[in-house]
C-alpha cells in the first residue's frame, strides 16, 4: 500500500516555521553583537544567513533518504565521522588544513570557513547508537539484566572511540554533549533502573568528589595525577568569578552584567553598553538578555521549549523503533546544548564553550544542527510510507 499524500501534506511546516523564527532571532542578535567593533568589520550576520542557506540544502538532501536507508548506512556514516576526527591528528599540525586554533586540533580550515567535524559526529553517533539499540532488541527478544549489561557494553564501546578523539583535541564541552546523548538513549533503550540507578549515583559521587578535591585538595591532584593549577581555573572562576576578574572570570562577569542590565524590557536593538568578548558565538544569550531583557530572553527560551515539544510530539508519533531512537538522541543533543549554554551565561553551570543551537554564529554548529533537524524532517516525511511498506512486507 502506498501513501498517496502529496509533499505539502507530508512536509512538517510547523518545524520549518520554528527554524525560520530561529533564523530571524539569530540574525538580529548577531547583527547587533558585531556593532561593538571587535570584529574588524566582518559581517557575521550575513555569513549566518549563508550558513542557514547551506543548512536548508542539507535538510533537503537528507530528506531524500528514508529511515530504513539511514538504518543500513548508520555504521558507514559513523565510521566516516571517526575518520574525519582521526585525520585531524594524522595530518601534521603544521599543515594549513589542520593547524591548531586556540591550542585545539578541532577544525579543518577550508576556503569557505573553519569546519569542526565533531559537530557532525554528534549526529553520526546518534544514527549508529540508534542502529545498535534497535539491532540489540531484535536479537534479544527476552530482556534481562544480562542482556541489559551486554547492551550497555556495546554502547560504551561505541561511545569511547569518538570521545577519545574529542577529549584529545581537547574539547570538554563537546565530550559532555556525547555523554548527554548516551545517557538519554540508555534510558530510552529501556535498560533497567537496577543498572542505571547505581551508575547515576556512582557518577554523581565521583563528580562531586572530584569537584571537592579540585577546591580543597589541589596539591594532591597535582602530585598524584599531574594536573596543573591552571586546569582548575574554570571551576574556580565559575564559583567565584570576581576573584578571577582579569582572567578566566572576565567572560562570566561581563555576561552577568549584560543580562542583569537588561532588566525587564531590555535596552532595545543596538542599545548594548556592556562589553562581552566574542558575544556573537557562545555568549549570544548575553546580547539577547541585555537588549531585550527578561521578556526577550523568556521568549527565546520559550521558542526552544516549542522546538523540543514539537520534536517530542513527532517522536511519539513514529511507529519505527529506529526513527524513535534517532529523534530521541537529537532531542537530548539540542536540550543539553540549550541548558548548558544558557546555564553558563548566568553562572548556573561552568563555562564549557558550547554554542546556543540555531542562534550562535558558527558554520559547523549550525550545519550540524540542521543535519540533525533534517533527519527529523525525513523521519516525519517518510514515516507513513515506511510504516505501510513494512506492513506490506509482513
Amino acid at each position: 500500500m502506498e501513501n498517496k499524500k502529496g509533499f505539502a501534506d507530508r512536509f512538517d511546516w510547523t518545524l520549518a516555521f520554528i527554524i525560520l523564527l530561529f533564523l530571524i532571532v539569530s540574525v538580529l542578535a548577531i547583527s547587533s553583537a558585531i556593532t561593538t567593533g571587535q570584529y574588524a568589520g566582518t559581517n557575521f550576520a550575513a555569513k549566518q544567513v549563508f550558513w542557514y542557506a547551506v543548512g536548508t540544502i542539507i535538510i533537503g538532501f537528507v530528506m531524500i533518504f528514508e529511515p530504513e536507508q539511514y538504518k543500513k548506512m548508520s555504521w558507514i556514516i559513523y565510521g566516516f565521522g571517526i575518520l574525519l576526527l582521526a585525520i585531524l591528528f594524522i595530518l601534521p599540525g603544521s599543515m594549513e588544513l589542520v593547524a591548531p586554533r586556540n591550542n585545539a586540533k578541532s577544525w579543518f580550515h577550508l576556503p569557505i570557513g573553519d569546519i569542526q567535524p565533531a559537530e557532525f559526529m554528534k549526529t553520526f553517533y546518534i544514527l549508529a547508537l540508534a542502529r545498535l539499540i534497535t539491532k540489540h532488541h531484535e536479537v534479544y527478544l527476552m530482556k534481562s539484566i544480562k542482556t541489559d549489561f551486554i547492551l550497555l557494553g556495546k554502547i560504551a564501546v561505541t561511545l569511547i572511540v569518538p570521545l577519545a578523539f574529542i577529549l584529545k583535541q581537547p574539547d570538554l564541552g563537546t565530550a559532555l554533549v556525547f555523554i548527554a546523548i548516551t545517557a538519554a538513549l540508555v534510558i530510552v533503550a529501556g535498560i533497567t533502573w537496577k543498572i542505571i540507578l547505581p551508575l547515576v549515583l556512582g557518577s554523581a559521587t565521583i563528580g562531586a568528589s572530584l569537584l571537592w578535591m579540585a577546591l580543597y585538595m589541589q596539591e594532591f591532584l597535582e602530585d598524584k595525577f599531574g594536573l596543573q593549577a591552571y586546569q582548575f581555573a574554570r571551576i574556580y572562576s565559575w564559583i567565584d568569578p570576581y576573584a578571577y576578574a582579569s582572567d578566566e572570570g572576565m567572560h562570566l562577569i561581563s555576561s552577568l552584567n549584560a543580562i542583569g542590565s537588561g532588566e525587564i524590557f531590555g535596552k532595545g536593538y543596538g542599545g548594548r553598553v556592556v562589553y562581552v568578548p566574542e558575544n556573537h558565538t557562545d555568549f549570544i544569550f548575553a546580547v539577547i538578555g541585555e537588549e531585550y531583557g527578561f521578556i526577550g530572553a523568556s521568549i527565546v527560551i520559550s521558542l526552544f521549549f516549542l522546538l523540543i515539544f514539537h520534536l517530542t510530539k513527532i517522536t511519539l508519533q513514529l511507529k519505527d523503533a529506529y526513527s524513535t531512537y534517532v529523534c530521541a538522541g537529537i532531542i537530548a543533543m539540542i536540550t543539553f546544548h540549550v541548558f548548558e549554554n544558557i546555564g553558563m551565561t548566568i553562572q548556573l553551570l561552568p563555562i564549557t564553550g558550547i554554542p546556543l543551537p540555531f542562534i550562535s554564529y558558527g558554520g559547523s554548529s549550525l550545519m550540524g544542527n540542521m543535519l540533525a533537524i533534517g533527519l527529523v524532517f525525513s523521519m516525519k516525511f517518510h514515516h507513513k510510507t515506511y510504516m505501510f511498506a513494512k506492513n506490506e512486507d509482513d
